[in-house]
């Protein structure tokens, strides 16, 4: 098929292609070459609209994910940029709160790969300078920008200084890139601090926090950390939000679970920082009606249809101890029914340590590796990290009959399928979910 003639999806996924010739390495931290390039396009990053910057290590997505609710239920045109995708490249950059097109993408990246003329870059810096070049288009009242990894090096951390800079949860993820402690790991999220910007923080284990409370102090940022600046409480249908100038009682987020209570609460002390003054109105309709695919997420398609009445499907791609401890906080509020877990995970990262809070919950586990997942762990090696309790799926499509088969008796029940982003995404296709994943073939 001639380049005329093909489909604006299949020229963007042919540049993407070709993008990751250019540098050895999928992730390389640092930021000379993203900073050449945007310097040949007369620097779009420095004409962003209104930024806050979010970083962390769980809860950033579900972070931006409010805050983008919150803001355009208050009538505000809200550009986003978030990583990585789940099925569709397309997820990654929301201009004024819809999903670039194929054709706005495939046209950007054509124009950037001649720029850049083949001098080496990473596909993550390429479509991050994607994302600046197309928000610099198009006007709107505030940009949402999620790091990639870390932060100190990310490549989002070249824009000027943002209206505020926002640190959800940080765990261990990531160790050969961003080191092997929490400190070492705090330090390079920090990295996304600047002098004098309010720096929001959400609850943090002490090693983490004295790293994040030193680099603010060092920077003359104001740190508006959770327990001290703002606090949020469960109430029985919702929850309180609470700082120096307010007292909101809210409704219970759309994304379920007890952490994302501290992730709401930093997108409410991030856009008061801003100096956004939000109607109560549309707090709580934002906090509503915010999305964000594969933070338990229940699923309502195919795969959920094929199991037996009065079993439910849900879905997390959280991936790290940081996420298992999350994930068992809300797992214990889901005692009243059987609990079937399925889980594939990406080969690098600490199985154990993320399955060791959750199975006390689990009432059977099941190992698996899509086909098309990125990277997966062999089944062989979720199961040693369950102390033998895992048993291979080998599938989540085998795993699903199994647990059908074997416990139909046993219903209502819950099924999660977690441990990798990646694993969400080959559900996702396999579900037949939509939002920004429109276009998919059934």
């Amino acid at each position: 098929m001639s380049v005329a003639t093909e489909p604006a999806s299949g020229r963007a996924e042919a540049i993407i292609d070709r993008l990751h010739t250019l540098h050895p390495r999928l992730i390389d931290l640092s930021l000379e070459r993203l900073e050449r390039l945007l310097g040949e396009l007369g620097h779009p990053e420095q004409r962003l609209p209104p930024v806050i910057h979010v970083a962390g290590t769980n809860g950033k997505g579900s972070t931006v994910a409010f805050l983008r609710a919150i803001a355009e239920a208050a009538g505000q045109r809200v550009h986003v940029y978030t990583s990585p995708h789940l099925v569709r490249f397309n997820e990654r950059i929301r201009i004024g709160g819809n999903c670039v097109t194929d054709d706005a993408l495939a046209d950007a990246l054509a124009t950037l790969e001649r720029i850049n003329n083949g001098a080496p870059i990473t596909v993550f810096e390429m479509v991050t300078t994607v994302a600046f070049f197309l928000f610099a288009a198009h006007p709107a009242d505030l940009c949402l920008l999620e790091v990639g990894l870390g932060g100190r090096f990310d490549a989002t951390n070249v824009i000027p200084p943002p209206l505020v800079s926002a640190i959800t949860s940080i765990s261990l993820d990531h160790q050969e890139f961003l080191g092997d402690t929490l400190a070492a790991i705090a330090f390079e999220k920090a990295g996304i601090i600047r002098r004098g910007v309010p720096v929001v923080i959400g609850a943090q284990l002490p090693e983490a926090l004295a790293v994040v409370r030193q680099e603010a102090a060092r920077l003359d940022a104001p740190l508006l950390a959770r327990g001290e600046a703002w606090e949020v409480a469960p109430l029985e249908h919702g929850f309180r939000y609470g700082d120096a100038k307010h007292r909101r009682d809210l409704p219970s987020p759309a994304l379920a679970g007890p952490h994302q209570h501290d992730n709401a609460g930093i997108a409410l002390a991030a856009l008061d920082a801003a100096g956004l003054s939000i109607p109560d109105s549309a707090i709580a309709a934002g906090l509503l009606h915010a999305e964000w695919p594969a933070r338990l997420q229940r699923l309502t398609g195919r795969l959920a249809s094929s199991l037996p009445p009065g079993f439910s499907l849900w879905l997390d791609g959280g991936h790290n101890p940081g996420a298992g401890r999350a994930l068992a906080a809300h797992l214990a509020a889901w005692r009243d029914q059987p609990l079937h877990l399925i889980v594939g995970m990406k080969s690098s990262k600490d199985i154990g340590g993320f399955l060791e809070p959750i199975l006390p919950f689990a009432d059977s586990v099941f190992a698996v590796a899509e086909p098309g997942q990125h990277l997966a762990a062999p089944i062989e090696e979720i199961i040693a990290a369950s102390g033998g309790r895992a048993r291979s799926g080998p599938t989540v499509a085998a795993a699903l009959v199994a647990i059908g088969r074997a416990h139909a008796r046993t219903a209502p029940a819950r099924i999660l399928i977690c441990g990798s982003l990646y694993l969400a995404g080959e559900v996702l296709k396999q579900d037949l979910e939509q939002g920004c994943m429109e276009g998919m073939a059934p």
